[in-house]
C-alpha cells in the first residue's frame, strides 16, 4: 500500500477513535474493536461490523430506544465499519505478503533481470 495511502487511512481512524463526538473514545474504541460495545447500540454495531448491508432503519430505531443517540449510533457505526475494514485489509495484505513470501522462496534467488539462479 502506499505511503500517501497508509498515512490517510491512520488519520481517518485516529479522528474516528480519538477525535471529539458524542459516543465516548472507549465506546469508539470498542466498536471498532466489535468488543465490549455498551448496550444500547451493542447488536446494532455487531451487525454494521459482519453484514453492514442488512442493517435496516429497525435496527437504528432499536439503538435509539435502547438510549443511544442518534449522533452516538453513526459514530459507532462509522468505527465499526473503519474497524472490520482495517482487520480486512490487514489480512488481505498478509496474505498477500505471506503468498509474496512463499513464492519468491519456492522460485529461489534471482539476478537483478529477474532470473532465477
Amino acid at each position: 500500500m502506499s505511503e500517501p495511502a497508509t498515512r490517510y487511512r491512520e488519520t481517518v481512524v485516529r479522528r474516528a477513535l480519538q477525535g471529539p463526538g458524542t459516543a465516548s473514545a472507549a465506546a469508539r474504541r470498542a466498536a471498532f474493536d466489535n468488543q465490549g460495545v455498551p448496550e444500547p447500540a451493542r447488536a446494532l454495531v455487531a451487525k454494521a461490523a459482519r453484514a453492514a448491508w442488512t442493517v435496516t432503519d429497525a435496527d437504528v430505531a432499536a439503538a435509539k430506544s435502547a438510549g443511544a443517540s442518534e449522533d452516538e449510533i453513526f459514530e459507532l457505526t462509522v468505527c465499526a465499519a473503519l474497524g472490520q475494514a482495517t482487520r480486512q485489509l490487514d489480512d488481505a495484505l498478509a496474505a498477500l505478503d505471506a503468498a509474496t513470501t512463499s513464492a519468491t522462496v519456492a522460485k529461489g534467488p534471482q539476478t537483478s533481470e529477474g532470473v532465477t539462479r
